[in-house]
């Protein structure tokens, strides 16, 4: 039987062993251009340096996803972070599991976090982080990306032969 999970809030603490939580709030900030414009600094710590990847930035439009929702799938980036920053004011998903875990072929249902992120929140996945491919929910969304780009092999993805856990809201 596949274990069913309920997504959490997504808040700073929480997901820190995974990442960040890019958001304005609780954020360090300052005025900028004669004072019309708040700037929220240092969001998220963007690591695209290694084998001499560089920085670059994407879409992601994202389809939603059926509930309930059956993990199947887990991927991780060993080169870099992975920021996804919604462009639309609409909830998401964000599954994780910890970065110690070596083969993705071991993750199982009690590996994994489940959150819900708030218009106004994206996530940065630590290099190395297990995560589930975007989540949509509700309707097709949009989502800057930053992560790396250049040479190497910055993709690792598990596919289960049967989902490990269902998520229900």
């Amino acid at each position: 039987m596949t274990r069913s999970l309920r997504p959490r809030a997504l808040t700073r603490e929480a997901f820190a062993p995974f990442g960040d939580v890019i958001q304005t709030e609780g954020a360090k900030h300052f005025q900028i251009n004669e004072g019309t414009t708040t700037r929220f600094h240092d969001l998220a710590e963007i690591d695209t340096l290694e084998q001499g990847g560089r920085p670059i930035i994407s879409i992601f439009r994202g389809d939603p996803r059926p509930m309930p929702f059956e993990i199947r799938i887990m991927e991780r980036h060993p080169l870099a972070s992975q920021a996804f920053v919604p462009l639309f004011a609409r909830p998401y998903l964000v599954v994780v599991a910890r970065p110690e875990i070596e083969d993705g072929a071991d993750i199982t249902a009690e590996d994994l976090h489940v959150f819900v992120a708030q218009p106004g929140q994206g996530v940065n996945y630590g290099r190395n982080v297990w995560h589930h491919p975007l989540i949509a929910l509700d309707a097709s969304s949009d989502f800057l990306i930053v992560d790396r780009g250049g040479e190497g092999d910055n993709l690792v993805e598990v596919h289960f032969d049967k989902a490990i856990a269902r998520i229900e809201l």
